[in-house]
């Protein structure tokens, strides 16, 4: 665990996101007391612990498709009255 001050983390901050991210907490300190902290994100092994248990399943695709554009024809005001018809 490590301690660090508010200024000494805006200079390192690349060093000590690397830290965290290899388990290492971090906590941050404003004049000597304890503000926060810096932690690994366990989003991604709660997802896979919850896959591996079935009680979530893993996404069909893993980016989203986007819907293709449609072509039409006219105004949008032309559009919005078909609409309202």
């Amino acid at each position: 665990m490590t301690r660090i001050g508010i200024r000494e983390l805006k200079a390192q901050l690349s060093a000590h996101v690397k830290s965290a991210s290899a388990g290492e907490r971090v906590l941050i300190t404003d004049r000597g007391a304890v503000v926060a902290q810096l932690v690994p994100a366990e989003g991604e092994v709660l997802l896979q612990r919850l896959i591996d248990e079935g009680v979530a399943m893993p996404p069909a695709h893993r980016v989203r498709r986007t819907p293709h554009p449609r072509q039409i024809s006219g105004t949008v005001s032309d559009l919005v009255s078909e609409q309202r018809d």
